[in-house]
């Protein structure tokens, strides 16, 4: 049986197409066309009334990061708020999270994996 390989490009409508690229290169290195590190990817569907983020959006975007420490620091200098919840999103097994909104309100989840390479 063929398989997926993995995710080809995830694509989401935005107000202003250019502003948002460009934040999401300024502030997390992702540009338009960008390799990912080989790495845990997990696909979950979620039940229509999950409140794991807001209702009114039907996506959240994780993405893996190396430095969960650095990353919140650099995005706040950048004055960027930054969620964290350490008692609920810091873990051993699964590892820890952070979130912030991109200027469109898109809630972005950020994950520095468990040194074990664990499933979220």
């Amino acid at each position: 049986m063929a398989t997926v390989t993995g995710i080809g490009g995830f694509f989401f409508r935005a107000r202003d197409k250019a502003a948002l690229a460009d934040w999401y290169e300024t502030h997390l290195g992702v540009s338009e066309l960008f390799t990912q590190e080989a790495g845990l990817t997990v696909f979950a569907p979620f039940k229509q009334d999950t409140d794991y983020f807001p209702a009114d959006k039907q996506w959240m975007i994780n993405f893996r990061v190396d430095d969960l420490d650095a990353m919140m620091a650099q995005l706040r200098s950048a004055g960027i708020a930054v969620e964290t919840r350490p008692e609920e999103w810091d873990s051993a097994e699964t590892g820890r999270f952070a979130r912030i909104h991109d200027p469109e309100g898109n809630q972005i989840e950020l994950w520095q994996p468990a040194a074990d390479g664990a499933a979220a």
